[in-house]
């Protein structure tokens, strides 16, 4: 598919639905929401989870005035970098990963689905329980109403690591708790065994089916953009802990199959020789370009691994990114940037720009702040 096909069919995506701001100001967040889930219905974007523990929020998009809606709070353990996507007047949260009791020793990762009824304002655990590990995968909802899922860590790799972290005492043990993190860390992407199956999860049947093998290494905590007709690209993301890919993709849905194609990686930021990649970015299609902002990367990780270093990203220091790409049909190139470096939160497609909501900052912070990146055509401006 050409890019000008490419570019018509996101921005008849974008338009659909959307709300223009009548006053261009957009409420702040009630509480600093990162590593969360964000799913739009209609004029309504739900975010919430993560570092706002079990709450729940909505913005009416169409009326953003009325700023936002505390919902019903999730009924599961307070997770981090769950899955989450919409289906028959459901937002179904796949995974993630947390504490499933308050006294737990470690961190897990979540093998369970949880659905929220719009309608009734009630959640609900449905009776199922994922394939694999999806903390940090994307879940993508297809026109059938299933919902298709790509990425994702490995659970018992990562279960293992974790609990053998928490009992190694640091102080008392420091050379054991080094070569424990340099055992987990120093190893190449593929031995970390990452969900590299696109999975599908159908709400209606309560069944689990696959649509096939991702052909490139698979990513957590990658962007995902809705271009329509079953087809979503993939932005960046890791490839293990600590190392980004500047690779773009898409991947389209059709029927019991799903198509990957490469596209464009995405350009070095200005002043630098190397685009590192960056993991959670926002992204979204606004007007027949897709916008990428922020996320977060370690600069030098990527030389390090050509270097068969696989340790990539020791003693490298973690930079949250300010700058703002647009893919258009002339291909990439760096629109503007944000007004300081922000990643892992929500972000919205709007009739004019992108809607960049909450995230964590360069002190780990989760932020409260909801503005939008309004794109011209050519140009970004930051309007609150």
């Amino acid at each position: 598919m050409s890019f000008k096909a490419f570019a018509s069919a996101l921005a008849i995506g974008a338009a659909a639905g959307t709300a223009a701001m009548a006053d261009g100001r957009w409420p702040d967040l009630p509480v600093g929401v990162k590593s969360g889930v964000a799913v739009r219905v209609g004029d309504t974007a739900y975010v919430g989870l993560g570092s706002a523990g079990t709450d729940f929020l909505a913005l009416d998009l169409a009326d953003p005035s009325a700023g936002w809606m505390k919902r019903t709070a999730f009924d599961g353990p307070a997770t981090n970098g769950a899955a989450a996507a919409a289906s028959d007047g459901k937002i179904y949260v796949f995974s993630g990963n947390g504490k499933p009791t308050p006294d737990a020793t470690s961190p897990i990762i979540f093998d369970t689905v949880h659905a929220y009824d719009i309608a009734t304002d009630t959640w609900s655990t449905v009776e199922t329980a994922t394939p694999v590990g999806l903390s940090g995968a994307k879940a993508l909802a297809l026109s059938d109403g299933r919902i298709a899922l790509v990425g994702g860590y490995n659970k018992a790799q990562f279960d293992t690591y974790l609990a053998e972290v928490a009992a190694t005492d640091k102080e008392k043990h420091p050379e054991g708790f080094k070569a424990l993190v340099e055992g987990y860390m120093g190893r190449e992407p593929a031995a970390y065994a990452w969900n590299d199956t696109v999975l599908a999860y159908d709400p209606a049947a309560n069944s689990w089916g696959g649509l096939g093998e991702n052909p490139y290494l698979p990513n957590c905590g990658s962007a995902a953009v809705d271009r329509g007709n079953d087809t979503f690209v993939v932005i960046g993301g890791e490839i293990k802990p600590g190392l980004r890919t500047p690779q773009v993709k898409t991947v389209s849905v059709d029927g019991a199959a799903a198509r990957w194609q490469e596209l464009a990686e995405m350009p070095a930021p200005g002043g630098e020789a190397v685009q590192e990649g960056v993991a959670g970015a926002y992204a979204g299609a606004v007007d027949g370009a897709v916008l990428v902002a922020g996320g977060a990367n370690f600069p030098g990780a990527r030389a390090n691994s050509a270097a068969g270093k696989w340790f990539a990203h020791d003693g490298l220091t973690k930079t949250w990114r300010s700058e703002v790409y647009a893919l258009t049909d002339a291909g990439w190139r760096q629109a503007g940037a944000l007004p300081h470096g922000l990643a892992y939160g929500a972000s919205f497609s709007v009739a004019d720009g992108l809607l960049v909501v909450g995230g964590e900052d360069a002190e780990g912070k989760p932020r409260t702040e909801v503005f939008e990146v309004k794109w011209d055509g050519s140009t970004i401006s930051i309007v609150d």
